[in-house]
This record gives C-alpha cells, sequence and structure tokens, in this order.
C-alpha cells in the first residue's frame, strides 16, 4: 500500500446504504466513513489490514485523507494531529500494534483527542497466532497506558455490529473528548454476513462540541462544561492554545509541581466517564427475566452463548444470557442485579480470564464458572450448554 492524500472536505461521506454482504473489517470502515471519519492512520498488521486497505480506497473518494505510516507509534501520533485540526480520525490494529500505540494512546487522553482505535484482537503475547481469534486484550485496553484514567470499549460480535459500533465509537469520543477502543476478535472481523446500512440521514451523528466565545487571551480549552467535558478549540481557528500531555491548569498550561491541579484534572478526566456511565454503558438481555443460570459473553463467544441458551431452553433449563456491548466501563451494576437473581454465572472467554474477574466482582457471593479457550477454535455451543447443565445437576 502507499499513502494516499487528498484535500479534506469536513463534509459526511456519501454512505453505501442498503444490504449489502461483507466482512466485518469492511463492514468496520464502512461504519467509519458513515460516522464522518475523513482521516486515517495505520500499519498493516493481521487481521485487521482489511480496514487499511478499504480505507485506502475509500478515503480519497470522499476528500479525506489514509496514509501509511512508518509503524503503529506513529500512526496513534498522526491520529492525535489529525483531531485536533478538526477531523475525525480513527486507526486500526492488532495486539502488537496495540502495545505499541500505548504510550500516545495516554497522551490522546491527556490531551482529551476525540479519536477511534480498533483493535481486532489476535490470540498473544507478543506476536502469537495472527491468524486466529483471542480475547486477550480487554484487561490491557482498560490499563494498558500509565496513570489513572477512564476508557470506553465496544465490543461487536457481528458484522452488523461492526458497522453499528464503529459509529457508536466515534460519536462517545466525539461526545467525551476521549479515545474510545472497538475491541473485535478475529472471527468477527474476517466473517462475512449481511449488513444493513441506514440512509444517511438516519444514521445519528455525534460533533464535538466547539467554543462559544470567540478567540481571546482570555479563552480556557480545558475549562469544562456542567458534564465535566470541555468544548473543543481546534488548531488553525484562531484560538491559542496549549495541549500537552504534562499536568495542566484550565488554560492547558503546564502546572507539574502542583498537587492541587494534578487531583483536579486527573478526577476530572475519570469522572467524565465515571459520571455519564448511564449514558455509555449498553448490555443486551436474552431470556433472563426468570433465569436461573446466566452466561455472560462478548464478542464471538456470545454466539456460541445464545445458541447454548436457547438448547437449554428447550430442555427446559431456565437460562439466560447477558452480553456486554459495553466492556469498559464495565457494567457492574447490571451483572450485580443479575447475580441476586441466578444460581450461578458462566463466563466463556478465550483467554486465561479477564472480564471474567470483573464478574466474580460484581457477583459477589454468586457462584462463577469460567470456560477459558485458547487457541484458533472459539467455544462450540454444547461447551457452554454442560457448563449451564451442570449448574442444575
Amino acid at each position: 500500500m502507499t499513502a494516499t492524500t487528498a484535500s479534506v472536505e469536513k463534509t459526511r461521506p456519501v454512505v453505501r446504504s442498503g444490504r449489502r454482504f461483507m466482512s466485518g473489517d469492511i463492514a468496520c470502515a464502512e461504519g467509519a466513513l458513515a460516522a464522518g471519519c475523513r482521516f486515517f492512520a495505520g500499519y498493516p498488521i493481521t487481521p485487521a489490514t482489511e480496514i487499511a486497505e478499504h480505507m485506502a480506497r475509500r478515503l480519497p473518494e470522499i476528500g479525506g485523507v489514509y496514509i501509511q505510516m512508518e509503524d503503529e507509534i506513529g500512526s496513534m501520533a498522526a491520529v492525535i494531529g489529525a483531531s485536533y485540526a478538526g477531523i475525525k480520525s480513527m486507526t486500526a490494529t492488532s495486539g502488537p500494534g496495540f502495545s505499541l500505540m500505548m504510550e500516545n494512546i495516554g497522551l490522546a487522553l491527556m490531551t482529551e483527542t476525540p479519536c477511534v482505535i480498533v483493535n481486532v484482537m489476535r490470540g498473544g503475547p507478543s506476536t502469537g497466532q495472527p491468524t486466529m481469534p483471542g480475547q486477550q486484550d480487554v484487561m490491557q485496553a482498560r490499563w494498558g497506558s500509565h496513570g489513572d484514567y477512564e476508557i470506553i470499549a465496544l465490543a461487536p460480535s457481528s458484522v452488523q455490529e461492526m458497522f453499528d459500533l464503529t459509529v457508536e465509537a466515534f460519536n462517545l469520543a466525539e461526545a467525551f473528548r476521549v479515545p474510545v477502543f472497538v475491541l473485535a476478535d478475529e472471527i468477527v472481523g474476517h466473517m462475512w454476513e449481511r449488513v444493513t446500512i441506514p440512509e444517511e440521514d438516519s444514521i445519528k451523528i455525534v460533533n464535538r462540541k466547539k467554543p462559544t466565545v470567540p478567540p481571546s487571551n482570555e479563552f480556557t480549552p480545558f475549562k469544562p462544561n456542567e458534564d465535566l467535558v470541555p468544548p473543543m478549540a481546534v488548531f488553525g481557528e484562531g484560538y491559542h492554545f496549549h495541549a500537552t500531555g504534562l499536568t495542566h491548569d484550565e488554560r492547558g498550561y503546564p502546572r507539574t509541581e502542583s498537587a492541587e491541579a494534578q487531583t483536579q484534572l486527573v478526577q476530572r478526566l475519570c469522572n467524565k466517564i465515571r459520571k455519564n456511565k448511564e449514558r455509555i454503558v449498553r448490555v443486551e438481555s436474552t431470556m433472563l427475566e426468570d433465569a436461573e443460570v446466566a452466561v455472560v459473553a462478548y464478542g464471538i463467544a456470545a454466539r456460541a452463548a445464545l445458541s447454548a441458551v436457547r438448547k437449554a431452553r428447550a430442555m427446559h433449563i431456565k437460562a439466560g444470557l447477558l452480553r456486554p456491548v459495553t466492556l469498559w466501563p464495565f457494567p457492574e451494576e447490571q451483572v450485580a442485579q443479575m447475580s441476586r437473581r441466578v444460581k450461578a454465572i458462566v463466563v466463556p472467554e478465550m483467554n486465561c480470564g479477564q472480564i471474567v474477574r470483573e464478574v466474580e466482582r460484581a457477583a459477589k457471593e454468586t457462584p462463577v464458572i469460567f470456560l477459558p479457550k485458547l487457541g484458533e477454535e472459539p467455544h462450540k455451543p454444547d461447551e457452554i450448554l454442560d457448563a449451564i447443565k451442570g449448574v442444575q445437576k
């Protein structure tokens, strides 16, 4: 691939609406374009390369910019710069590239840069299994960068959701001035399914809040509104301001020696997510009303879990499924409420135990049964069904 540049028009793209048959990676790229993404910087990596390839073809058609960077470090830096120039921006990667991006993801958190990072997860550690699925980056998404912060991460389980949740990721990034992760997995990224793309006018689009005051020396770029999110001035609009990764005050000036400035800034960065959880967190519940056994699963594992729950119901076993669409912030209130009504919770994950720890914490005394899976094969419905039946014995 080669870098492609074009003049950037701040308009929404022509959406390819209608019913289409496409892969998860391509649906993700189309979702980004529908959300208004005009800049993509990335570096090829399996199983996310198809996202970059599709953006390389499509962005020049709509006046956007695609650039292949020298590595993932530069990719994340370019995304931050483009966003501060007023352009909705995105990158896509997998495990090893995600690790390289972490320092600049921390910079994006501190500078409150809206952007989207797609991680199509594969088996690790290190270079691991480039062409095989995994769900091993969930905790890295939450804690990968240093310091205190809160993050948003969405977990699609279908090709349709690769489109829908990418649009939602941009909307959340713009609304809360925060990097947002789309945590897919190799199977969801590479599978092909029918996708319904809405008409352009019916797609909900959120844009960042802009300053309501004219440029002046008194402008305070990091003074928040009531929702704790400051309006965002961008480079080239006449506003004079600092954007730094150092501890800073509401004017953007470094205050590295001030405990008060550090406390005020970092608590706000956390609270703008924590205090808006009701606006952010999404779960999907299936047959939980009278369930005696619950399954908590996300991504590709949720598809097998749904099939297992349906099989259990056919055997007159009262099972239900709670699927976290939002992994971070974790839907602990929803899990806690569910846990008080069931005998046990089954958690299948393609890792050695990540979200299961959050389920255990939220469920308190309710028994939690963990079903780990590593390697190329995802969970089979019957494996999850056996765990459900084991609770009923």
